[in-house]
């Protein structure tokens, strides 16, 4: 019996130390392993709203470190320049596409505020990713780089999208 009581108070005495603790909230950005700090900021800030274009006429040029809010299109009003890589990204929700002027060669990251799906395309192909991570609850949500090794234009086509809009911004890796 006094093995119990004391087992009992010890409890009582870890459980009223453990309230007594603040209670700090996990980061959700801390799964990335890439430091995101500049997306991060740019996400912090305000977003200029821009339509998306239904096919490659209408696709706005994105600028890299400028936050856009991309007011996407139900799907089936999109023409993408090549098909999805992702299978099913085309089955409802939302899409568009933006085009981007690649002026130096380098490392570039793509980072959206939700779980959509990204393809980069260039001369009609889609371009691999050199890397992908994504952190649920942060801002930005995903990010995705690629290698651009020359100067270009590109067609970025978004699809899979549950919602009408994303927060985009694209900005050149500095190592």
């Amino acid at each position: 019996m006094q093995g119990a009581r004391h087992a009992w108070r010890a409890g009582l005495c870890v459980a009223a130390a453990l309230a007594a603790m603040p209670v700090f909230a996990a980061d959700p950005c801390s799964s990335f392993t890439w430091d995101v700090s500049r997306e991060r900021s740019l996400f912090a800030g305000n977003a200029t709203s821009v339509p998306a274009g239904k096919d490659s006429a209408t696709a706005p040029a994105l600028a890299a470190g400028k936050l856009v809010l991309l007011q996407l299109r139900p799907t089936g009003e999109v023409t993408f320049v090549a098909a999805p890589g992702r299978k099913n990204a085309t089955d409802g929700g939302y899409a568009g596409l933006a085009a981007l002027d690649i002026v130096t060669a380098g490392t570039y990251r793509i980072a959206l505020d939700a779980p959509l799906w990204i393809d980069v395309v260039a001369d009609g192909g889609l371009v691999s990713s050199t890397g992908h991570q994504g952190a649920p609850g942060c801002s930005p949500h995903k990010v995705v780089e690629f290698e651009f090794p020359v100067p270009r234009r590109l067609m970025l086509q978004f699809s899979g999208g549950g919602d009408p809009s994303v927060r985009v911004t694209v900005t050149a890796v500095q190592r």
